[in-house]
């Protein structure tokens, strides 16, 4: 799981990124940024592929925002891309079965 975490926080990074250059003019400013996010996620990037499912855009965007209060709140010290990713992995990916 700890590589799932590496390659969803990654995901994660690489899509700040590219909001902060696609919202340049206004230095990153987006009071709707889940919505970009979750749709650059879902359409753009390897995500689905990683959760072994395409999450409803919707549900990613509630997820991400809840994610954003949950983080501010916690203030974990882990980086919040990682944070992110152990909690999105935890709801998406299915729980092995116990023997």
């Amino acid at each position: 799981m700890a590589d799932d975490i590496e390659r969803v926080a990654g995901l994660l990074h690489e899509a700040a990124e590219t909001h902060h250059i696609v919202y340049r003019i206004v230095d990153g400013e987006d009071s709707d940024w889940a919505s970009w996010y979750a749709d650059w996620l879902i359409r753009l990037s390897e995500l689905p592929q990683l959760l072994k499912t395409t999450p409803v855009r919707s549900e990613l965007i509630y997820l991400l925002v809840e994610l954003d209060r949950d983080f501010n709140a916690l203030k974990p010290t882990e980086s919040w891309e990682r944070f992110y990713a152990r909690r999105l992995l935890e709801r998406y990916l299915p729980v092995p079965a116990r023997t």
